[in-house]
């Protein structure tokens, strides 16, 4: 089984920004809107290659979209799968671009 390699940036969409993302980061993990189809491996290696950073484990979540009432009916927000990474002790990744 050949794995289809994608470039690193086609992986990871963005950084999640937000109260509980940031309070882990305290803990050597960030967190990652990502690619649907993307695997465990390959979002590993991705953020290994744009952040030059070692990644010790890797999480992933598939959120399904809320259900939302409009005017005409119902809709649906957009589904995401997020992904949770810990680097090695003693390193951190610049997510604020400080």
């Amino acid at each position: 089984m050949s794995a289809i390699h994608k470039p690193s940036h086609d992986v990871i969409i963005k950084p999640v920004v937000s109260e509980k993302s940031y309070a882990n980061s305290d803990r050597g993990q960030y967190t990652f809107l990502v690619v649907p189809t993307a695997n465990k491996v390959q979002i590993k290696q991705a953020i290994e290659q744009i952040f030059n950073v070692k990644v010790t484990n890797v999480n992933t979540l598939n959120r399904a979209g809320k259900r939302q009432r409009t005017r005409t009916g119902f809709g649906q927000r957009v589904s995401q799968k997020r992904a949770i990474v810990t680097v090695a002790k003693g390193q951190t990744i610049d997510i604020f671009g400080n």
